[in-house]
């Protein structure tokens, strides 16, 4: 059973939340506090972490990095609108997704299941293999396919896919994707990112003006949706 800890000040939310998460198969342990969590983490290390950004006692971001310290596990922040700079620092400092206050139930879900592990199946797909109703991608040869032909792509553009596959379905910030480009020049790198990420719209989306797979959040980052 996976087990969550979840960080909600508000009370109403954290039982709502408990009760939704444990009808689901979750194990879910809720504190209050940002001392709490950590005193949880540190207990019993969890496999996943809901957080509050706005839970008391602690600074959002410097709380995802003391998280960081005691669980692997993906960290989901539960963020309030108006407040993208904490989500970006908190994201930078470790965090993997966001949901924004209010959301449904059946969002976070999903956001949560994007960001979980997924247990390996031998009927599951190839390891390094990723299939869309559009393109594939053989990560291990580097070679892409779209309509059953083989798509050429740069050594940026694989750069950049390759950490977008490897964080399916999360949000990827743009500081990470930008190292993902390192030995570009500094001043070079906004502009490689931007080109790169076009080009693989271009080359990859159905319809590069209408995209399904590769979605920007301005200011934030982008995240690789694979059905």
């Amino acid at each position: 059973m996976i087990k969550l800890l979840l960080v909600e000040d508000e009370p109403q939310t954290r039982r709502a939340l408990s009760i939704s998460l444990r009808a689901r198969g979750y194990r879910v342990d809720a504190v209050a506090s940002g001392e709490e969590a950590l005193h949880q983490a540190l207990v019993e290390t969890p496999d996943g972490v809901l957080l509050d950004l706005e839970v008391p006692g602690a600074d959002g971001a410097e709380l995802v990095r003391l998280l960081r310290a005691w669980t692997v596990g993906p960290i989901l922040l539960l963020a309030a609108p108006g407040h993208e700079g904490d989500q970006a620092a908190a994201l930078n400092a470790g965090a993997d997704d966001y949901v924004t206050k209010p959301f449904g139930m059946t969002e976070l879900l999903d956001r949560l299941r994007a960001v979980l592990p997924v247990e390996d199946s031998a009927d599951g797909p190839r390891p390094g293999w990723v299939e869309t109703p559009d393109f594939a991608l053989d990560l291990a040869g580097r070679r892409a396919y779209r309509g059953g032909e083989e798509v050429a792509l740069t050594d940026a553009e694989w750069n950049l896919l390759e950490m977008l596959t490897h964080h399916r379905g999360r949000l990827v910030t743009e500081q990470h994707l930008l190292e993902a480009l390192r030995g570009v020049h500094a001043q070079q790198a906004g502009d490689s990112l931007r080109r790169s990420m076009a080009g693989l719209r271009v080359k990859l989306e159905p319809d590069p003006t209408r995209t399904r797979y590769f979605l920007s959040e301005p200011g934030m980052g982008w995240r690789l949706v694979v059905p």
